[in-house]
């Protein structure tokens, strides 16, 4: 009985787990407070987040969020987004993919023992 609770917890865990990480986070990079709006369906729901806070595990599968009770079109999100506030705006923060190098970055490899 026991065993069955343990595995029976850590398998909630591992779900709870798995569907926060594919939640929309919403980081505040400004230096002032900001009302962000999560609108699910009919449903709708205001947090306050202050500088430097992250709101995570917005939405599971897609919402919209208002910045401010702005009359602009919602920003729509996927439900596995992270995305930042800065300077009042809402801005999708992908992973940066690394710049090609330049003709002239590569240089030569090396060989041990060899010399140019």
């Amino acid at each position: 009985m026991i065993s069955f609770r343990v595995i029976s917890a850590s398998t909630v865990a591992s779900l709870l787990f798995a569907s926060a990480a594919s939640a929309v986070t919403v980081a505040n990079r400004d230096d002032r407070d900001h009302k962000v709006t999560v609108i699910e369906g009919d449903a709708q729901e205001d947090h306050i987040v202050k500088p430097d806070a992250v709101l995570e595990g917005v939405c599971q599968k897609g919402c919209l969020i208002r910045l401010d009770d702005s009359n602009e079109d919602p920003y729509g999100l996927e439900g596995s987004e992270v995305t930042s506030i800065e300077a009042g705006e809402l801005y999708d923060d992908e992973l940066e993919v690394p710049a090609e190098p330049n003709a002239g970055d590569a240089g030569r490899p090396s060989r041990p023992g060899l010399q140019p």
